[in-house]
């Protein structure tokens, strides 16, 4: 694990949104996205009995409904060791493959930072 201080502080910022949309919902995951304008998107996981997303998804949902057009970076706060396949694709189809994604634990600690690609 990666002490989170040590991020950029915009990445930081969007650990720590990630933890407050977890805690805050009682969720099991809360991310957050910063698109091209520095503007970000928070998220918890949505589970209904007609719809479920990630939180990650969700995020880019949101960013996307707002009209972003690319993504800087994304954070996903987990109990699972890294981001799914689902979630990559996701930030990958608005960001590009070289989005980075950060995924943290739920204490904020960071686990990895991965490519969207």
């Amino acid at each position: 694990m990666t002490d989170s201080n040590a991020l950029d502080p915009e990445d930081r910022k969007i650990v720590t949104l990630a933890r407050s949309a977890r805690a805050r919902n009682g969720v099991p995951e809360g991310a957050a996205v910063r698109d091209e304008t520095g503007r970000t998107y928070v998220a918890g996981t949505v589970d209904l009995a007609s719809l479920k997303l990630s939180a990650l998804q969700t995020a880019v949902a949101m960013a996307v409904a707002s009209g972003a057009k690319s993504l800087e970076a994304a954070a996903v706060v987990t109990e699972a060791e890294t981001a799914s396949a689902a979630d990559l694709a996701a930030v990958r189809d608005l960001g590009g493959a070289a989005t980075p994604v950060l995924v943290a634990a739920p204490d904020g600690s960071l686990r990895a930072t991965v490519t969207a690609g």
